[in-house]
């Protein structure tokens, strides 16, 4: 009660009596030093610690020590105390794997961290369940000054990685902090390049985010790899594109070693995906690459102005055919164009922006025989039908396509009525 409480006066009269144990453990296997270093008494902590016969590392039913128990808490005056006694273990571990060091760091404790870095038998590199580092969560953090004095011990590796194989660096690109990414890229035991468990490199993870200031950094590096991709063969250009981090996009295409028409492994191009997802600003800066291909299929046979007019995306289909090179007509893999699907879904914007183009053929039909005029009266499009009804389109296209325009309709001639044959009794 005494040690909870923070009578120091009872505390001191109980201490010098032999017959008392200072070591009694309660239901919560809790000893006086622990509540008295839970509370924060420090005269009660430094009267308890006189006793020769006091247990320093007696563990809670959580698996804290009293020096575990001060870190977290951040109470410096008790940790030094703690460390001072050469028979404190200061590397102990609770029932969560957590040390110290790692409580102390968790809770933003600087002092208490620079405390302990400087005690011989603390390991820096120790890991939790997770299997992560002290540096890397420091790192995921934004601590700048932790992974600055955690680096500064000889024996911190700082490309440890985690259970998921990510790096220090791929924690502080994932989450933005230019501060630590800086401080790590400075080291020269730290290779900019290293992917984690699914492929993903720093750079891609910043890429993805749309941290520009990390990204930025990364790509100063002379041996940065902008193409590696991860196990979806997913690039940190299309990581970028897919998000529509505009910024981003426009730093990695204005690199000349970038591949801009790298695919997915289901056939996605950075173009395809930012069509696919209405991102203007990231398809208006892939289409001024010369060397992008704005015709290249998905794996459905979908292109990015199918996608992009399948999903209402009228501002990147306007886009889209503007370059002269976009075939309008591509069918997907049940034969719908990109104006059939625009008509079924009833975006009227974009088939009056498909029929402003002379070379794109309304009478292309489905697999089912189906027109987009036919769609269109199928579903009560009135606005579509009005507008395929206006356009006289019935020229077969050149370049390939082999898609033909029905006859139209001859109304019977009068003078060729059926000769009616005579029945004969």
């Amino acid at each position: 009660m005494a040690g909870e409480y923070g009578h120091e006066g009872v505390a001191d009269i109980l201490v010098k009596r032999m017959d008392i144990d200072p070591n009694t453990i309660d239901i919560y296997c809790r000893t006086p030093l622990c509540y008295a270093v839970s509370n924060g008494h420090e005269g009660v902590v430094k009267i308890l610690l006189e006793r020769v016969d006091i247990k320093p590392n007696t563990t809670d039913a959580n698996g804290l020590t009293p020096l575990s128990q001060a870190a977290c808490d951040g109470r410096e005056g008790v940790v030094r105390m703690l460390l001072e006694r050469a028979d404190v273990n200061p590397d102990t571990v609770d029932i969560c794997g957590k040390t110290p060091l790692s409580l102390a760091a968790a809770n933003k404790h600087e002092g208490v961290v620079n405390m302990l870095l400087v005690r011989v038998g603390v390991n820096p590199n120790t890991t939790e369940n997770d299997r992560q580092t002290l540096l890397f969560k420091a790192a995921c953090e934004g601590r700048d000054v932790v992974v600055k004095v955690l680096l500064e011990r000889g024996e911190v590796n700082p490309s440890t990685m985690n259970e998921h194989g990510q790096t220090s660096l791929f924690g502080a690109a994932w989450k933005g902090h230019a501060g630590v990414a800086k401080i790590l890229l400075e080291r020269e035991d730290v290779y900019p390049n290293t992917p984690d468990g699914d492929g993903k490199t720093p750079l891609f993870g910043a890429a993805m985010e749309g941290h520009e200031g990390v990204v930025k950094m990364l790509l100063e590096r002379n041996n940065i790899n902008l193409n590696t991709a991860d196990k979806y063969s997913q690039t940190p250009l299309f990581g970028a594109a897919w998000k529509g981090h505009e910024g981003v996009a426009k730093m990695l295409l204005e690199r000349v070693d970038v591949n801009p028409n790298t695919p997915s492994k289901d056939s996605e191009t950075p173009l395809f995906t930012a069509a696919s997802k209405g991102h203007e600003g990231v398809v208006k800066i892939l289409l001024e690459r010369t060397d992008v291909d704005p015709n290249t299929p998905y794996k459905d046979s979908e292109t990015p102005l199918f996608t992009a007019t399948s999903n209402g995306h009228e501002g990147v289909v306007k886009m889209l055919l503007e370059r002269a090179d976009v075939i309008p007509n591509t069918p997907s893999k049940d034969s719908a164009t990109p104006l059939f699907r625009a008509t079924c879904e009833g975006h009227s914007g974009i088939v009056k922006v498909l029929l402003e183009r002379v070379d794109v053929n309304p009478d292309i039909t489905d697999l089912t025989g189906g027109t987009a005029l036919s769609q269109a009266l199928k579903r009560g499009h009135h606005a579509i039908v009005k507008l395929l009804s206006e356009r006289k389109s019935s020229i077969p296209l050149s370049g390939g396509d082999k898609s033909t325009t029905p006859p139209p309709h001859k109304p019977p001639n009068p003078d060729q009525r059926p000769i009616k044959r005579i029945r004969r009794f």
